[in-house]
């Protein structure tokens, strides 16, 4: 049942993606382009993003005290602002100002079937396991 859920899920997610045109990197790319072709839409898609997740969050956190198949929410507690952070967010943002992809708009993208889609997940998950490298082994080695 859980997988199912997450499978339906994902596919709602996906298809949202998909109608709203953020599959499409050029319809990304042309909102960063404010001197240009501005495409102004990506502020509806993530309001409409925003409005439905504050009201999500409102009902499920203020009725449940744990999810319907796991023990507990697993929530973030801290509230630093660290370099992890601020070195992902960077990393994040200027890949989606580069590509015109972000991780929730690739995965969708990939049933198009452009090479460029395929390219960029690739990138994408050579990426992590390279920062999981370096944060494991460079950043904080284990001690003998």
């Amino acid at each position: 049942m859980k997988l199912l859920t997450a499978f339906i899920i994902g596919s709602v997610f996906g298809l949202g993606i998909a109608l709203s045109g953020m599959a499409n990197p050029a319809k990304v790319l042309n909102f960063f382009d404010v001197a240009g072709h501005w495409d102004p839409s990506l502020i509806f898609v993530m309001g409409g993003a925003l409005i439905t997740t504050a009201i999500g969050y409102r009902l499920v956190f203020g009725q449940r005290t744990a999810p319907v198949f796991e023990k507990g929410f697993l929530v973030p507690t801290s509230t630093q602002l660290d370099k992890y952070l601020i070195g992902g967010s960077a990393v994040f943002g200027i890949g989606w100002g580069i590509s015109g992809f972000c991780p929730g708009g690739a995965i969708p993208a990939l049933g198009l079937g452009y090479v460029e889609t395929f390219q960029f997940v690739g990138a994408m998950i050579a990426g992590i396991l390279v920062a999981r490298l370096v944060n494991t082994r460079i950043l904080r080695p284990a001690t003998a």
